[in-house]
């Protein structure tokens, strides 16, 4: 609540906050009226006391009073404050397993812009500072709504097996800003921290309180990270007029989206932080190899990136100094490093940069290409996977596409039914589900044909191999459709004739084709269909006397390859050797 500063004993909180620089928590989330707040209002050290460490109602201590005054004892009394069951029970003998549980009363969402946002955000001007803290409002608001109408879930039953809707969707959130990251040299770090309440209104007639599934809402996460990164690049576009682009910062590794024109060695100047979790992560990774003999997946990837942040995180820095001097520091720091022409033309410089990105991408998104490359990547970084991880793969795939045009509300779910509809199948228990590997690839009948695709170059990382494999998948859908429209196109200088087929032979397409047209057009005079009669034998002829050369031809290669020595098979080209597409090492056309 005050930042990562010490609050001296006996100073008030928003003392502390002015001293910190940060400003006050505010209230956010659609559960607030039912105790008795507003969205907007600032959180008092007294009702985050009752509310995230009692799990009693914010106005606990007025409804106490009162319930006192008409009599009630005491217990009674602070009962009745109290939202659903008390903590005390956890505490309990007559509990299950009461040794082994811990009263838990929320959860803590941190909301992190890209980088490049928080360098506009620190050096810019105060207009697009405030503009980026609108932006980064707006966009919190809109994943708490999603998070609250479409995930969360409230325990109920025994052991909390049932799940059901929260009430109206109503959460309620503490989310307080903060400026800095934790590195040793103060560096910007524009975030939120939302403190999530556990206790969440039962959607009953009588509207009684109960706990919130931890697990639903943390198994989607990174689809609530996905969808405010597409928010926030949105409303940034929009605002300012600014594109973004990928960025790769480890090679083989998934890009993330930044503020196209701003240069990027700033990049390294605002993330000290990030350099140190890197060198600690490489040290870690050897490690790993070297006793498991593979390069980690992504969960273990994730598992060794958490273990070289904890590793590396610094002390809580204990001087706190106000946003303007800071943002007066950082300028300083920046200009002497990369000089003022960088930091001064940066606004205008993402402005063109803009304008070049909006002229070469073009804003559009296939819904079959999408649910293609989506199925793709997931089932190459996961294999079995659930509908939470396409939607977050679908969200990236938006936010790389439209480069922060606004995306069709709903069209990222659209996305993912054509993906569950067309190209999965259930697997295991529960709702796990796996690609359909012959939806993918109608054509190959063989397990090794249809596998093949999608487990080549195993040397490579995993998410490049997810790219290759998407990218192939897309390359036949577009070759399949060019297919069909050059298949569905009118023939010109086609005339109708009588259909006259060979008996035995199924007609061919042209054959189909003719008979169809013959059908439209009726009225073609007779010297026209007696001259196209010949044309069409004078073909036939010409065929049948090439067949038989094609036959004389390939009886003559058969002798002579029976006579002929055995010849060793042509060897492969060594490793690393690419050849050039339609030509033989030798030469010539393959």
């Amino acid at each position: 609540m005050v930042g990562d500063g010490h609050r001296p004993a006996g100073t008030a909180l928003r003392d502390a906050q002015d001293e910190a620089g940060v400003p006050p928590g505010i209230w956010r989330g659609r559960g607030l009226e039912a105790v008795g707040l507003t969205a907007g209002d600032v959180v008092s050290e007294r009702q985050a006391e009752l509310l995230l460490g009692e799990g009693r109602h914010p106005d606990g201590d007025r409804i106490e009073r009162e319930r006192l005054q008409e009599g009630d004892d005491p217990a009674k009394a602070r009962r009745s404050s109290v939202l659903g069951r008390p903590i005390e029970h956890n505490r309990s003998p007559k509990t299950e397993k009461a040794k082994e549980r811990v009263p838990w009363l929320g959860m803590d969402l941190v909301f992190r812009p890209p980088p490049t946002a928080h360098i506009a955000w620190a050096l810019g001007g105060d207009e697009e500072r405030r503009v980026l803290e609108l932006c980064q409002d707006i966009s919190v608001d809109k994943t708490l709504k999603w998070l609250g109408e479409s995930v969360a879930q409230i325990r109920s039953g025994s052991g909390g097996k049932d799940r059901k809707p929260i009430r109206d969707g109503g959460l309620i959130v503490a989310v307080f800003r903060h400026y800095e990251s934790r590195a040793e040299e103060s560096k910007p770090l524009l975030h939120d921290h939302a403190v999530v309440s556990i206790r969440a209104r039962r959607p009953d007639a009588k509207g009684t309180w109960g706990n919130l599934s931890a697990d639903t809402l943390l198994s989607h996460i990174v689809a609530a990270d996905t969808l405010y990164l597409l928010f926030f690049m949105e409303e940034v576009s929009a605002r300012l007029g600014w594109a973004w682009e990928p960025r790769e910062v480890t090679p083989g590794r998934r890009p993330v989206m930044e503020i196209s024109g701003i240069d990027q060695r700033l990049i390294g100047w605002q993330s000290t932080r990030r350099q140190q979790i890197e060198d600690a992560l490489f040290v870690l990774t050897a490690d790993y190899v070297e006793e498991h003999g593979h390069v980690p997946g992504e969960k273990a990837a994730y598992g060794l990136a958490c273990r070289a942040a904890d590793r590396t995180r610094p002390p809580k820095r204990k001087e706190p100094r106000p946003l303007s001097e800071l943002r007066e520091s950082w300028r300083e720091s920046a200009i002497a490093a990369f000089g003022a022409d960088v930091v001064d033309r940066l606004a205008e410089r993402a402005r063109a940069a803009a304008a070049a990105v909006w002229a070469r991408v073009r804003p559009v998104v296939d819904i079959a290409l999408a649910a293609v490359d989506v199925v793709a990547v997931v089932y190459v970084m996961r294999g079995a996977f659930k509908r939470h991880h396409l939607l977050a793969e679908a969200r990236r795939y938006l936010s790389y596409v439209l480069r922060g045009r606004p995306h069709q509300p709903g069209l990222d779910e659209r996305i993912v039914q054509t993906v569950v509809d067309g190209y999965t199948r259930p697997v295991g228990r529960g709702l796990m589900m796996t690609a359909d590997l012959y939806a993918l690839y109608p054509r190959d009948t063989g397990d090794q044909a249809v596998l093949r695709p999608l487990t080549r170059q195993r040397t490579l990382p995993l998410y490049a191999r997810a790219r290759l494999a998407a990218d192939a998948l897309k390359a036949r859908m577009h070759a399949a459709r060019r297919a069909e429209r050059l298949g569905s196109r009118a023939r010109p200088h086609t005339v109708a004739v009588p259909g006259t087929s060979r008996t035995g032979l199924r007609p061919s397409r042209p054959d189909r084709m003719a008979r169809r047209a013959q059908e439209q057009q009726e009225g073609t005079d007779i010297a026209a269909l007696e001259q196209a009669r010949a044309t069409i034998e004078a073909a036939a002829q010409m065929a049948v006397r090439l067949q038989d050369g094609v036959r004389e031809r390939a009886a003559g290669r058969a002798a002579r390859q029976r006579l002929a020595p055995a010849t060793p098979a042509p060897s492969l080209p060594p490793p690393g050797v690419q050849l050039t597409p339609g030509r033989t090492p030798a030469g010539g056309l393959a």
